[in-house]
């Protein structure tokens, strides 16, 4: 089975060349946003990684109506329309409904759908209808394998861009895991596959406010497992200062951090990619 190559901008996800998702997780004012982009530009040209910038203009599901779920729609698009134009980033974010897609459409490179929503018929055909990469996340509830489901969804409605995304799994209450098994699976469906590392570490039912809602102390041992487990990129929010964000405060990265925290894993992906079988992840005869 031969994975598909999908192209984001001058990236080919899917190939042997490790790619990242990065920003801010909500968008919050101007400044922030640009300050992360800069940032993440340096890393970029210093690390020899590409990559795409990540911000939603909203976040529906948030746990408390009292929390910041972003800045909306048009004033979101307008600000990562900006960072494009001034960095040159492929551009990234996630809809809810199926009425928000054109217009994310217009401006960005990859339209995400949340994991949450990651079975919604008439939102994955909408989003496919624009044309652009979909970035399907991997629902918390459901088997690996499954998600050639959502897959299919796009595909039957025009569009085969397609990249997933694993951010762990529901594991009792209020927890999250990782199982590698699950990097398998996904490889096998046969589309780029992404490891969201700093959602995987989030502590439900504890705002992300409260530092006790990330386990930070897991990002390293959980990012050199995907990595190792051959994932084609890499998903890791991140942010001037973290402890300030208005939201995934607990688990976000310090953008200033990301440069050291990149080095082992593009060194552990470029062994990864040297024993890789081809096909990719082909099955062992009994």
């Amino acid at each position: 089975m031969k994975k598909k190559i999908v192209r984001v901008g001058n990236i080919s996800c899917g190939s042997d060349e490790l790619f990242l998702i990065s920003g801010p997780c909500v968008i919050e004012e101007e400044s922030i946003m640009m300050k992360t982009a800069e940032k993440l530009k340096e890393v970029s040209e210093k690390m020899k990684i590409k990559i795409i910038y990540k911000s939603s203009f909203q976040k529906d599901n948030r746990s408390n109506l009292q929390f910041y779920n972003g800045p909306g729609i048009d004033a979101g698009l307008k600000i990562l329309e900006k960072v494009r134009q001034q960095f040159g980033f492929p551009i990234l974010t996630d809809i809810h409904y199926p009425d928000q897609a054109a217009a994310a459409g217009q401006v960005c490179d990859v339209i995400q759908i949340p994991a949450y929503l990651c079975m919604q018929s008439d939102l994955l055909k909408a989003a496919s209808k624009t044309g652009k990469v979909i970035n399907i996340k991997h629902g918390q509830f459901l088997a690996p394998e499954n998600m050639k489901n959502p897959v299919s969804k796009c595909v039957d409605s025009g569009n085969d861009q397609v990249i997933l995304t694993e951010r762990g799994y529901t594991f009792g209450y209020n927890d999250l895991v990782v199982d590698p098994r699950s990097f398998y699976h996904l490889n096998r469906i046969g589309y780029p596959v992404v490891f969201d590392i700093t959602h995987s570490i989030r502590k439900y039912g504890i705002p992300s406010a409260d530092a006790k809602g990330g386990a930070r102390e897991f990002l390293p041992v959980l990012s050199r497992a995907g990595v190792a487990s051959g994932v084609d990129g890499i998903f890791v929010e991140t942010h001037p200062e973290p402890a300030k964000a208005l939201c995934d405060a607990a688990s976000q990265l310090s953008v200033y951090d990301l440069e050291e925290f990149l080095k082992p894993l593009i060194e552990i992906h470029n062994l990864e990619v040297r024993y890789r079988t081809a096909p990719h992840h082909a099955e062992v005869k009994s």
